[in-house]
This record gives structure tokens, sequence and C-alpha cells, in this order.
């Protein structure tokens, strides 16, 4: 990839670009372009046709991938043919006719008065050369150049118009900006400005046929009559038309060999949301599991050995075991069904939903459980079959995803096993510590101690490993070999005080972990301070002191002892049992979280043990979101801290009684307490961090459990259809109707999807020829049910009105059989409220308006309802992405998209291969074929490639087999066998019986590979004989004694045969077990593919409630105070409406003044704040209060909490901290006469501004007291600088001082409010204008700019660049990010924003150009200092 690919408008060329070529050496343009300009003497007309010609074959290429050349006329592609070989004849004229430098130097010989010309480079020089000329500025580049401005030092420089016609002369280096003229636009601001250029192009480039023209004596410097000489002497070039004529032909034949591929056509970001990238079509050649491959592509190097694998499944099987909750004797057969489970997916590469299906028996155990004798039943079983399920469906997922953590976990072992090989090899290193922890090490974060354990214990040798590899991060860099401080105290005298302690950190490790026998300390026999301060220590100028080299010493063994493997394992598993969590309040919280707050439930919540966070992660989730939003900080620590440090000293203190033991105990206690204090940073950091992730993890899988129950439904069923029938719907929606008088839309679709009919009803409520309309309508179409949804409260009312008029008119549903009499009887037509929250999503998509495009949104919506009461899986399935939109969780936003995406995959894996896909319907309906993707084996590339296989085969699949191809019938392969053997019994044929070639079995979910197993079930249950089975098969193929079974209608026979022997005889003779699939094949045998989905879930009223107004039980529930808007007001009634939509009824009791009329108290659309008294959530009736008393007592949450898990008396002390602030707020405050004071506090101050214009301030009173103010501005948008003013010289404590002072670094005086708002406030903001208007201003945040720095350097690896950005945390700042090159650091300095200027690293810049030359020089300056 080069610097084109990652910048817009490079890519697509206009028609100038596209014809012309430049000349590698000098950049001049040597092509004929098409510029219209130039007229005829340049090109002949018929180039504008091939103009559009062209633009229509790329148009072509876009919208169908491919161009299809066949459909041209000949006729017409001869002319093609004839104008291109035309424009290049032209062109190569030109080329050789023009006189090119040789020619000109020889006739600058003969005229000593002619002097060269330097062509001047063109405008689009970056993009017409190639990368070696750029590698060779490269080298020539020094650092007094980097992110320098000017473009002399890649290219020489564009001439203006008098440099054009002289020699060139090289201009100073400008201070412009870099990157200004990077890229020229394609496009020029005005044709004046387009025919200049060209005209200065042609007199550059001399391009006139004839040497006598103007361009060919202006370029040459002679004139007309010594250039006839010349043509005389030289010829015209006509003797070699010949040569000319098979240089044509050579070049047609090569651009006709020339493909134009997608890449060419389209920008990668396009390929990547089309999935046709070359990846991606590797993923689709590839035989194997789309899932699996894009899973394990991290992990593709990694190739586990046979002792790895019985480590995964023991390692798996310990992570898994504590949440099963098995009996004892079940964890043996639980850790072999987890090898056997990583065997079906490693080794056979199956997926989750075959696994479950057809190796179900491998996930249960079954165990013979002995009876005693029953003496009067002596042929009675002497056992019965005890099994147990130890792995569901949920399970293998998770071992699938703990195998690709286990391979991570081996890849980082193998890369540590390296890494110490390598130090054995060049340093002779042998460490105990490393070569024993390794193996033992269980989790990513071991490993990293054992990393961060070997980085720090071999330091210099490790530096010295990558100095003789010579290669750091690909390329070759001189490691930095000055040592650290830990590897100086090592190396040097003072270490041995460290070993003068008595005892290894590794020893100590050992103690703590108790892995061996105690490890003793041994004390010296004379005292630390005395040791310190020996000739033999003493190492100066660092340590010069005895104090220094016990400090050292000290600092050091702690350092061991933080760094060890064995004690951070020790710690980490300490902090997991013992760890709480404690949440504490911010200044800011303590205000902004108030007891209606969602986060009040955590905001003085203490000593929550880790397994309580386990079990509420939405709540830990909420916590750190708080803590992001500086609202709380969350703290994990050890419970009973001192009694555990104390059970360390007792590991690592001699148990000597002598003075020299207890002062060399006292100072490992030092040593102690350092360590710890390491140590607890980088626990509390990484247990943190795990309980996110886990909690995630959790919330993730709750969304997934919800998403199940809602897939886990089959279609509507009304009375008398079988389970998994198609109904046909009428589905009816008012939309966002208040009033339930308005006009209703309704659509009719039939079973098959389509919508046959749709309009309107006037109002069904009060209007009789609407109810005639609906009643018509309902007789003509008889559909089997009715749904109904909308957006507003009044979709409940109008659900009552429709069932009222069914009632009325006795409108009746379907016929069906009476279960119990057999006779044929109808009930009233069924009206359902449906779930609506894919129809929101569909009725305002594009996808909605490509499917029906003369609806409108309303019946779009209806349309939607109506397909979910027909199939609500397909409906979540053509979401696609979408789906996130849906709420299954009440804090799924706190959790990452991709997560949640992922979760959500796999329950629709589940459903779709449950139910299996029809794969003809699939291929000839698009809403089906959403289906494929998740079907076993499959993905979204691979079933593209299914469906067009499918197609170029005829676009029919007449059996499973065929979809690996069959030669013979000319088929071609649709998937690969590995694929196949995926998804082969998922996806079904339906069995034609008056076709021979069409196999029953194919419609059932039994895998081809039991396929013998089925046909031998079925010739018993037949009773036939060898002999007739054979004679039945050569007759009509393998499938004939299936089919007989199922044309005498003999399935129920299969219902006899005694299963049990047979597995047993399968699991003894060919090492198969296969009893449930046995059970499978008997039941698919009499009901193929039987709809195992639960029946349709109709909302329950709650779910009604929430799905009309929005509020759940957790918003709007009793003794809530809400506001009220009263609509009505009689004497003794009034009517209000809540924010919800629901209207409530208010009598005179409900009030403080039930004697008088609610007329005299209330009018209309005035809003009061009432008190919820009763909500009746079927009926949508709410009882309010209006009464004081009710509406003083506040609306508390139950918080549920044990007495030492929530601080009280921290609660009771803000409350009364709050109630003082408040007092102290209702206080008389100070008022200023000017007109931007504003009585306001900083979050006012900042809502006031947040809709002014940038620049512009407020004079507030100050916090500090009555000698200052503050001045708030408005810097960017959400970024507001409160400016802290003193007041000096002030008459009295309420007038403004008459000198105002601003402090800081400088200290900025000022006369009044008037000359400090001028020539302070406004002055920077003239300065933010002016930086937020640079070129080199990104609007984005800091992270963006970052980013967009990086792409830019790797886009142009031989360029620097900078850029600033706002910094929104310290307001008045800004950020100025800068990158060297590709492979240098990302920098970033701090600019200020003062008075009339920009402050960078203590320097002072007037404008923006004096700060980028000031930023060049001291970066320069630095580099060059690092240098020497």
């Amino acid at each position: 990839m080069d610097a084109r690919d990652l910048i817009e408008g490079e890519a697509e060329l206009d028609d100038e670009e596209a014809e012309e070529s430049y000349d590698e050496g000098t950049g001049n343009r040597i092509g004929v372009g098409k510029d219209r300009a130039n007229g005829a003497a340049l090109q002949d007309s018929s180039e504008e046709e091939e103009d559009d010609d062209d633009e229509e074959a790329a148009r072509a290429v876009r919208e169908g991938f491919i161009v299809d050349e066949d459909e041209e006329e000949e006729e017409e592609r001869a002319q093609r043919k004839h104008r291109e070989k035309k424009r290049r004849r032209a062109q190569r004229e030109e080329e050789e006719e023009a006189l090119d430098e040789e020619d000109l130097d020889l006739i600058g010989e003969a005229n000593p008065e002619f002097q060269r010309r330097v062509t001047s480079q063109p405008k689009f020089k970056r993009l017409k050369r190639g990368r070696e000329e750029d590698r060779g500025r490269a080298a020539s580049r020094g650092l007094e150049e980097i992110f320098s401005d000017d473009e002399d030092i890649d290219a020489p420089h564009d001439l203006d118009e008098d440099d054009r016609r002289g020699p060139l002369r090289v201009e100073p280096r400008a201070l412009a900006d870099e990157f200004a003229d990077f890229i020229e636009e394609d496009e020029l601001s005005d044709e004046d400005e387009r025919q200049r250029q060209l005209e200065e192009r042609e007199i550059a480039r001399p391009r006139d046929r004839e040497y006598g023209g103007v361009a060919g004596t202006e370029a040459s410097g002679l004139d007309e009559e010594t250039l006839e000489t010349m043509t005389r002497a030289f010829g015209n070039g006509e003797d070699y038309e010949w040569a000319l004529q098979m240089e044509d032909d050579l070049e047609e034949k090569e651009m006709g060999e020339q493909q134009l591929e997608l890449k060419d056509v389209f920008e990668p970001s396009q390929l990547i949301e089309r999935m046709l990238t070359d990846e991606d079509n590797q993923i689709r050649a590839t035989d194997e599991p789309e899932r699996f491959q894009i899973a394990r592509k991290p992990f593709k190097h990694v190739i586990l050995t046979d002792e790895q694998f019985k480590e995964e499944a023991k390692w798996i099987s310990d992570l898994m075991l504590p949440k099963k909750g098995l009996n004892r004797e079940l964890v043996t057969p639980f850790e072999k069904a987890i090898g056997k489970v990583l065997e079906f997916f490693v080794t056979d590469e199956v997926e989750v939903p075959y696994v479950f299906q057809h190796r179900k028996d491998y996930l249960i155990h079954a165990a013979k459980v002995p009876v005693a004798p029953d003496p009067f039943d002596p042929g009675a079983p002497q056992y019965v079959v005890s099994a147990e399920k130890l792995l569901n469906q949920n399970d293998l997922w998770d071992i699938l995803e703990f195998d690709l953590k286990f391979r991570a976990l081996v890849d980082k072992r193998n890369a540590l096993q390296r890494t110490y090989d390598h130090l054995k090899r060049l340093s002779d290193v042998q460490d105990e510590v490393f070569e024993d922890m390794l193996p033992k090490a269980v989790s990513i974060e071991e490993l990293q101690d054992i990393q961060d354990y070997l980085h720090f214990q071999y330091s210099s040798q490790l530096k010295d490993i990558a100095l003789v590899n010579g290669e750091t991060n690909g390329t070759q860099r001189r490691p930095n070999t000055q040592k650290t401080l830990w590897e100086r105290i090592r190396n040097g005298k003072i270490y041995s005080l460290v070993r003068a302690f008595g005892i290894t950190a590794d020893q100590f490790g050992q103690n703590v972990l108790r892995e061996s026998r105690r490890q003793y300390t041994e004390d010296p026999t004379v005292l630390p301070n005395e040791m310190a301060d020996t000739d033999a220590l003493l190492d100066p100028p660092e340590h010069s002191t005895g104090v220094q080299v016990l400090r050292a010493a000290k600092m050091m063994f702690a350092e061991e002892i933080a760094m060890n493997p064995r004690m951070r394992k020790a710690l980490r598993g300490t902090f997991y049992v013992k760890g709480v969590v404690d949440c504490f309040r911010t200044e800011k919280g303590l205000k902004k979280i108030d007891e209606q707050h969602p986060y009040y439930e955590f905001k003085y919540l203490r000593n929550q043990g880790l397994r309580q966070i386990a079990q509420r992660p939405d709540m830990y989730l909420r916590m750190l979101k708080a803590e992001e939003e500086g609202l709380v900080e969350v703290k994990i620590r050890l419970k009973d801290f001192e009694s555990f440090k104390r059970k360390l000293s007792d590991d690592i203190e001699s148990d000597n009684f002598s003075e020299v033991a207890d002062a060399w105990n006292n100072e490992r206690r030092d040593v102690l307490d350092i360590a710890l204090a390491k140590l607890e940073k980088i626990m509390t950091k990484g247990v943190k961090e795990n309980m996110k992730t886990e909690c995630e993890n959790e919330v993730a899988k709750a969304c997934r459990a919800e998403y199940s129950k809602k897939l886990d439904q089959a279609p509507y069923k009304p009375h008398g259809m079988i389970l998994g029938t198609t109904p046909r719907v009428l589905a009816i929606s008012g939309g966002n109707s208040e009033s339930g008088r308005d006009p209703v839309c309704w659509a009719w679709v039939e079973e098959d999807g389509r919508v046959l009919e749709n309009g309107k009803f006037v109002n069904l409520k009060q209007d009789e020829e609407s109810k005639r309309s609906f009643v018509e309508l309902v007789q003509r179409r008889r559909p089997d049910v009715i749904g109904i949804a909308g957006f507003t409260v009044a979709t409940h009312q109008l659900f009552e009105d429709i069932r009222r008029i069914i009632e009325d008119e006795n409108l009746q549903g379907t016929e069906f059989e009476d279960p119990d009499t057999g006779e044929e009887r109808t009930e009233l037509l069924e009206v359902v409220m449906v779930n609506d929250e894919v129809a929101r999503l569909y009725h305002c998509s594009e996808r909605a308006a490509t499917e029906h495009p003369g609806l409108s949104r309303l019946g779009r919506y209806c349309v939607a309802l109506a397909k979910y009461l027909q199939n609500p899986m397909k409906e979540y399935a053509a979401l696609g992405k979408d789906i996130v939109s849906i709420s299954f969780h009440p804090n799924q936003q706190l959790v990452p998209q991709e997560r949640i995406l992922k979760q959500l995959e796999t329950a629709m894996v589940d459903m779709v291969n449950l139910c299996g896909v029809d794969i003809n319907e699939a291929v000839s309906d698009p809403y089906t074929a959403n289906l494929l993707p998740f079907i076993c084996g499959l993905g979204p590339r691979k079933t593209s490639s299914v469906i067009k296989a499918i197609n170029a085969n005829g676009g029919v699949v007449a059996s499973r087999d065929e979809l690996v191809g069959d030669p013979e019938e000319g088929k071609l392969p649709v998937v690969g066998p590995r694929v196949w053997h995926n998804c082969a019994s998922f996806l079904y044929i339906e069995y034609d019986p008056s076709e021979t070639s069409s196999d029953y079995l194919d419609n059932t979910r039994v895998h081809p590979e039991d396929y013998d197993l089925g046909r031998k079930m079925a010739a018993d249950a037949l009773e036939l004989d060898e002999e007739d089975v054979k004679a039945e098969i050569d007759e009509a193929g393998p499938g004939a004694i299936v089919r007989k079974l199922i044309k005498d209608s003999a399935q129920e026979k299969v219902n006899d045969l005694i299963l049990e022997e047979y597995a047993e005889q399968l699991e003894r003779n060919f090492n198969q077990r296969k009893r449930a699939t046995l059970e499978t094949i008997r039941a698919e045998l009499q009901q193929p593919y039987e709809e195992l989905r639960r029946t349709f879930t109709l909302l329950s009223p709650s779910e009604i409630f929430t799905m009309l107004t929005g509020e759940t039980s957790e918003t709007f529930c009793d003794g809530m105070i809400v506001p009220v808007n009263v609509r009505k007001v009689l004497d003794r009634k009034m009517f209000a409406k809540l924010d919800c939509g629901i209207e409530v009824e208010i009598s005179p009791l409900n009030t403080d003044s039930p004697d008088l009329n609610l007329s005299s108290l209330y009018s209309t659309n005035q809003t009061l704040q009432a008190k919820i008294q009763r909500v009746e959530r079927e009926s949508f009736k709410v009882m309010v209060s209006l009464q004081e008393d009710d509406l003083r007592r506040p609306f508390r949450r139950q918080l549920d909490h044990m007495p030492d898990e929530w601080d009280d008396h921290q609660e009771e002390r803000d409350r009364e901290l709050l109630q003082e602030t408040s007092k102290e707020s209702s206080r008389t405050q100070r008022v200023i006469k000017h007109p931007l004071f504003r009585p306001f506090n900083a979050a006012q101050a900042e809502e006031y501004l947040g809709s002014q214009s940038r620049g512009d301030a407020v004079i507030r009173p100050s916090s500090k007291g009555l000698d200052h103010l503050a001045v708030t501005w408005k810097v960017s948008d959400g970024v507001y600088q409160h400016i802290d003013v003193l007041e000096l010289d002030k008459e009295n404590e309420f007038s403004v001082g008459k000198q105002l002072k601003i402090g800081g670094k400088q200290t900025y005086k000022y006369s009044d409010l008037d000359e400090l708002i001028v020539n302070h406030v406004k002055a920077m903001a003239r300065k933010v204008e002016e930086m937020m208007l640079h070129e080199k201003y990104q609007s984005g945040s800091k992270a963006d700019t970052e980013r967009w720095l990086t792409t830019y350097t790797e886009a142009n690896p031989t360029r620097s660049v900078y850029a600033f950005c706002i910094n929104p945390k310290y307001p008045g700042y800004f950020v100025l990010c800068f990158k060297a090159g590709p492979r240098a650091q990302m920098g970033n300095w701090p600019v200020k924003v003062v008075p009339q200027a920009f402050e960078l690293k203590g320097n002072v810049y007037p404008d923006m150009r004096a700060l980028c030359n000031g930023f060049k020089l001291v970066f320069q300056n630095q580099q060059t200092g690092k240098r020497r």
C-alpha cells in the first residue's frame, strides 16, 4: 500500500489526469491529455466520446462489480478500438516530434546564445512519482529538515510565471506549512486559473506538431527557418509508419489481456464493507467453517501438542467446574467430555450446532445402576440407565471461547520460552524461578508476571540479545545500552547488603505460597546500619553514606519482592478471595448524585466482596461508568489487610532473639511495606480490569439468554393449527395517534409473506363506515389472527375497540377440528398485541423503502408486525448488526458492542440450526437467505458463494450430496467436504414422493453420515430381511426402504424398535456412541424437521405497558412524584395527562381543598407536581395525589444492604453539608451592574453558554468570597474556562474593585471589567479562533489526531507531520501532537492560550506562524542535544 491508497482524491482521476503521463526523471507531461483548451491541434474530437465510454465502463464496474463486455455491439467495439489506436498514434507522434533535452543540447552547442531552460515541476508530482525516488530523497533528509514546510526537500519548486521563462532560481526555505500543497485539488478555483495553468504548461512543454509553431520556436530558442532546415535533414518520421503500426498492435494486445479488478474501482473501505477483500475471498475458498477461520486467525501459527491438548482439557474443566456444581464422581467424566468436545472442534473442525446435534451422546454421562431382582418378574431388567447431562449448548460456546484463550496462553508461553532459550544460549543464564514457574502459569496475568521478572532480572542481557539479532520492531536499531538503577545495584557493591537480609525474594514467595518446607531467614552478625557504613559497601557518588546504601539496598530488595512471580501469584489469589470493593463519592458526585439518581444505590457502598460483585455485574459496570464520569471513586482493597501483613512478616522475619535480629527484622518490615505498596497498585489495577471484563461477559451472556427467548418462538399458532404453520395476518396500527380518533393503517400479509392489500380506517371507534369496512375486510380475507401495536397509549384503546367490534359482529376465526369431539368448529377471531421492537427499526429503514416503496412508513410498520407474527426468527435475522439497537438488558450499553454482537450471533446460530433452512427456498427468497450465514459451517462470506454456486448449477438443489458437486450431472461443488460435513443436516430439501431421486432423509435432521442407520431402522420397522432390502435398493436406490416406510404410512412402527441394544452394539463394534442419535432418527422418521421452538409468546401486561409508555417498573412506580399537565377542568373533576401519555382523573379529594371547586384552583395547560398512589398496568390507569403532605415526602428507593455495607455516617454528613450549602446559596447574592453579569454558579454558567457563540463570557459571583469574581467563557463546544479574578481597592464588599488581578505564572492587571473582557477574554478568544482556523488544526480528539498522524506517516514514510487539537480536560490549552516518521514515537506538547499570544515550552509566540516555527526550532534543538 502506498500513499495513494490512504488519500481521498487520488483514487479517482478526472478526465485530464486519466490520459496524462509524466516523465519519471523530470516530471514533465509527455502524453496528450484530454485538454479541451488546446483544441483540435492536439487531439481528435472523438476522444470526448471515448471519455463517455470510459465513464460508462467504470460506472458499470462500480454498480455490478463486473463489466459485461459481451453486451457491446461489434460495431461499437470496433469504433472504440479505432479511436484508441488513433489517440495513441497522435500521442506518440507528439512525443517524438517535440524537442527533448538532448535535442536542445545539440542545438545549444551550435548556438552559443541558447540557454537551456529547466522545466518546472507539474502540480501533480507527488501523484505521479514512484516510491524509489522518495526513498532516495529520504536518505538525504537531515534532522534540520524535519517538519520542514518547504517542498524543495522532496521535489523542485513549482515555478511562477517568471521562473518558467528563465533559469531555475532556488528560493530560500519558506516558513509555510509543510503539507499545505502536498496534493493539489483536481478542480481549479475558476476557469481563468485553469486556462492560465494550461497556457503555462504549453509554454513549458512544446506540443505543436510543426517545429515552426509557437511552441517549437519558443522552446528551442530557434527561428522557423532554422527548424525547417533541421526537418529537411532529419525527416518527419513517416518512413517508420510500419513500426509504429506494429507497436500499436502489440500495445493493444497487452491492454486486452489486462483485467479490471475490484480494488481498481472501489475504495478499500467499500471492499471491507461488502466483504470483497482478498482476505474475504480466501475465507470463501478455504474448506473450513467461516467462524472458525475468523476466530482462530491470530493463532494460526499455534500448533498444540498431544500433551498441551490434555493440558487444555484440564485447564478448561478447572475453569468451568466451580460454576457447574457437579458431584465429585462426575468430575472425571466432565473432564473427558471437555476433551472430546475439543477433539471435535480442533481435529474434526465441526461447529457447536453439529456437536450438540450429532455428538450429543458425548455430552451425557450414562451409567448402569443395578436394581434389586423382582421375584415376581424374573425377566425384569437387572439395571437401569442413569443419565447426567454434563454439558449444554451454552457450555459448548464457552469451551470454544476458552480454546482461543488457551491458544493465546500457549502462544505467550512459547514466546517467553524462546526468549529464555536465547538467554541460555547467548548469556549462559540458568534461572530456576523461570523454569519452575513457566509450566505452572495458568493465566495471562501469571505469564505477564514471569515476563516482568525476566526483563527485570536480565535487562542488560536482553538488550545484548537485541543487539545481536540486530532487529527491534522490524528495523535495525541500536538498543539502549544504558544500565538501569537496579542493574547498577545488582552488579555493584550494595547487592551484598541485599543478600545480607538473609532470605531471597523467591524464598519469601515460597513461604507465602506454602509450596514447600519453610525457608528460614538468617541474621548477619552486625547491625544493618553498621554494615552499610563500611568501605566495602559505600559506592560514591550516588551512595556515599551508609544511610544511602541501606536505603538503596532496601529499595532493591523490595523491587525484587514486587517482581517475584510467586509473590505476585500469592497476592493475586488473596485479592480474589479476600478483596472488597469500596465506592467513595467525589466532590462532583456529592452534588450531582441525589436520592433520585440511578447511581445513588452505590454512592456510599462499602465492603462489597468480589463474589457479591460478580452476582451483580451490571451494578459494578455502572460504578465504573460513574467513576469515568468523575462522580465516584472505586477502590479495591484487602479485607483485614493488617492481619494479612502480619502473616507476611512472619514469613520474612527471622526467629532469633537479639538486638541485631530485631534491627534486621525492622528493616525487613520496612522492605515489606515498600514492596506491598507497589504490589497493591499492581494487583488492584489488574483485579479491577479483570472484574470489569468478567462483568461485561456476564451482561453479554444475559443479553444472549434474553435474545434466545425471543428467538425460541414458533410462528403464532391460532386455534386448531399445527405448531409451526405460518398464519395469515391482518396487522393494524394507529402509529403516533394520541386521541384514538385518528386514522389507523392496516396491512394484509399472506402466509408466504406477500403484502396483498393495505389501507386506512378513518375512525374505528365512532365512524360507522370504517367499522363496516373493517368487518367486510375480515369476512373477505378470513385472517387467522389480528396483530396490533403502536407508539402511544392510544393503541391500548384501539386494541379494546377492535375486540369490541369482533364481539359485536361475531367475527369468527378459521375453522378447526375439535380434539374432543372431532367436529369442525370456530371461535372468535383472535386479537393480540405484538412486540414491535423489530417493526420500529424496520419501518424507517432503507430496506423497508426498497421492499415496499408504495407503502407509507406506518404501512411498513404494519407489515413488520405481521411478519413478526409469522416468523420472529426471520425478522430478527433480517436486522443484521442493527440487532444491538434492541434492548435485551437495561445496562447493555456499558458493554462493548462487539462483545454483545458476538453473543447474540451465537444465540441466532443455535436457533437457526435447530430449525434448519430449506436451501431451495433460501436461494429463491432473500428473506429466508438471511438465515444462511448462521448455518453451521457457513457465514456471510460463504453464504454469498453458496447462493452464487447453486444459481450456476441451475438454481435448484436436488439432494444434499449435490452440494459437494456431481461431475456426472455437471454440478459444480457448492461447498467443500469439511464445510459440507458441518452444514449438511441443517440444510434440508423438501421431499417429493413423485421424484424417485428425492430422498426422504434429506428432509430431516439426520446427518448423511447416519443415513445407513436410518435405513436400517426403517427396514427393521418394516420387518424386511436382507434379501428384501437388497431387492428394494436394486430397484429404487438407497432411499427405497425409507420411501416404502413413508408410502405405507408405517412410521409408527419405529416406536416398537428397542434402540438401547442397537446403541450398545454400535458402541461395542464401531466405538460409536449413537444412543441419542438413534432417538433423533426415530423422531425424524415420524415427523421430519418437527417444530421444536416454544409456542409464540404473548406480551404480558407489564411488557405492553412498557412498549406503549416507555416506562418500566424502575422508572414509574408507586410513590414517585411526576409532573402532570392539566387538559380539562370541571368543578368536581379534572383531567390531566402524564408525560408517558396516560390520562389521569383527579377529584377534589386528591387535593388540599376538597370543598372547593377545582375550576377555581387550577386552569387548563397548567403543569402540576403529583404523587403516584397506584399504577394499574393492565388497564393503563394511574391514581395520583396533589396534596402537599404527600408531595412533601420524597420518593426513596428501598436499598437492600447489610449494616456494614453502607456508610450511614458519611451519608448523614453529606446530607448536612448539602443543607448548609443550600442555606448559603439562598442568602442574598452579590449583584453587579454589568451586561455580562449573571447570578450563576459554574454549572449554570456552562449551561447558559452552551447555546452561545465561541468566545462569549459570563461574569458571576465567586465561591472564594466577596473579594473575588469569576469569569466563565466558552472556549469551544463543551469546553469552558473559569477565570478567578481578585479584586483590589474595593470601596465596600459589594462594589467592584478598582484593580482587577488575574494570577498564575504571569499576572495580568486591569482597571475595570470592560478592559478585562476586551484585553483578556476576547484576546484569548481571538487566539483560539486563530488556532482553530489554522490548517494544522484537527477538530477531533487527541486520539483521533494521533490516529491521523499515524496514518499519514505510514502513507508518507519520508515525511514528518504535526497537528494541533483542543484539550477539553484543561480549558484554554491545546495539544501539539507530532510524529517524526512512521516508526517514531508519538509526541505531544501542551500549548497554552494567553492574551494576544500562545505559550509553548515557556516561550511566547504572537501568532500561529511563529508558533509553528518555534516548535520546529525547539524540537530540532532537543534532537540535536540527544545526538550529542
